[in-house]
């Protein structure tokens, strides 16, 4: 028996269910469960399996941001994801923003927030604009394409690529390695091909960042080798660990949410109607396609002290795994959730996360999504999808790594591009 006892019985269909294999998620109905465990085990201790340590799930709304707001007794240093927090440690911790608390966390953040503010973004979310509506202009024309490939794994790497200055023959290869790092497009990825992507990418900064200083160009790199905190200047080390994270966060939200954006509209066309007619603004479609996406399933801490949720008692050590994948569907807080409607405010989702650690390129993810479906909308009267959806394979991120698409074009809207895009001979 477990040292563990929740309140009430958990029955062995829920028991059943790890959380920590990957083939979990593309097997089981998922939302059955997540239904269940918010009704029945809000907070439940996972069992033990197959060597590892047993953790807490949260699965409500109110639960996951109550835990995320609480810096004072749960730590982000101990890891933050399931194959971190099971094993104990993260190896970032302390340098990297996502695995660092306290007041280094706080310094480093705002040190960030210069780069990612709205003001700074302003010039960039331009050149987001204009690489979305190429690339889906391009894809509408051409009547069919591998929308996972062709178009939403492009965009978010050329935006994140942009800001760090990854050159961009380089990107292609980053972008295969954050697509192996915490997940995988084949169902028989080890764990060691996972590490090894995770340290390529790390050698790969660790080159860039020694390049910059020697050479300082206007990107994110350079303003960081420049930077300092508490007179300090930022090791080497701090900002490789900080660029991994950019490169992952900045690149899987958003080509996810993309992806399967497309997906859903594919299977709901009076939803598409609304897109395309301009009955529903598109920054609100957009913040119902990342809470309907949820790309990044969950995130976590590790119990500092003794806390009572839910009248279960977390003791010191404990890791607690908060489930946005659940909290976006919570019927307390959706009307509907298990309902895609694009017209849905107020939305408050928490596919960004919460509290302190907040996903730093929130705006910059919307941004992409937002000028997606507007270039999705513009150039095309309709889709579907024409062959079998792919998943991906993870116990941390979910979508779809294949998404084949026939696009019916919009022809004024493909013109009026065209001639936009002319140069004025008079000019």
């Amino acid at each position: 028996m477990s040292e563990k006892m929740s309140l009430l019985p958990v029955p062995g269909e829920i028991t059943a269910i790890d959380l920590v294999d990957p083939k979990t998620f593309v097997r089981n109905d998922m939302d059955a469960y997540w239904r269940r465990l918010r009704a029945e085990h809000p907070v439940y201790w996972h069992p033990p399996n197959a060597g590892n340590p047993g953790f807490w799930v949260v699965s409500r709304h109110a639960d996951v941001m109550a835990v995320y707001r609480d810096d004072e007794r749960f730590t982000s240093e101990q890891g933050n994801v399931l194959v971190t927090l099971l094993a104990g440690h993260d190896s970032a911790a302390g340098q990297m923003l996502a695995v660092t608390d306290g007041e280094r966390h706080k310094d480093v953040r705002n040190l960030m927030l210069k780069a990612f503010s709205p003001r700074a973004l302003n010039r960039v979310s331009e050149r987001v604009r204009r690489n979305t509506r190429q690339l889906v202009s391009e894809a509408v024309r051409r009547g069919e394409c591998d929308f996972a490939t062709d178009v939403a794994a492009q965009i978010p790497i050329a935006t994140i690529g942009d800001l760090l200055g990854v050159p961009p023959n380089d990107r292609g290869y980053l972008l295969s390695l954050t697509k192996s790092s915490l997940s995988s497009d084949e169902a028989d990825q080890s764990a060691e091909d996972a590490w090894l992507a995770r340290n390529e990418i790390l050698l790969y900064f660790s080159d860039l960042v020694a390049e910059r200083r020697e050479n300082p160009v206007d990107d994110v790199i350079s303003v960081l080798t420049a930077s300092t905190v508490n007179g300090e200047p930022l090791t080497d080390q701090d900002i490789v660990f900080n660029c991994y994270s950019l490169i992952l966060g900045g690149d899987e939200t958003s080509r996810l949410t993309m992806i399967d954006s497309v997906l859903a509209l594919s299977r709901h066309p009076a939803q598409w109607r609304l897109l395309k007619d301009g009955e529903v603004e598109v920054k609100t479609a957009g913040e119902e396609v990342l809470r309907w996406a949820t790309p990044a399933m969950h995130f976590g801490r590790t119990a500092l002290t003794e806390v009572e949720l839910r009248d279960q008692v977390i003791a010191p050590g404990d890791v607690v795994t908060l489930w946005h994948t659940s909290a976006n569907r919570d019927e307390s807080v959706f009307t509907d959730p298990d309902v895609f409607d694009l017209t849905r405010s107020p939305n408050k989702h928490i596919t960004f996360g919460y509290g302190p650690h907040f996903c730093l390129g929130a705006y910059l993810a919307r941004v992409e999504v937002v000028e997606m479906l507007d270039a999705l909308r513009t150039f095309s009267t309709g889709f579907e999808v024409v062959g079998e959806p792919q998943p991906i394979h993870s116990n941390l991120m979910t979508g779809m790594s294949r998404l084949p698409v026939r696009f019916e074009p919009d022809e004024a809207g493909l013109r009026a591009e065209e001639t936009s895009a002319r140069p004025d001979p008079e000019a």
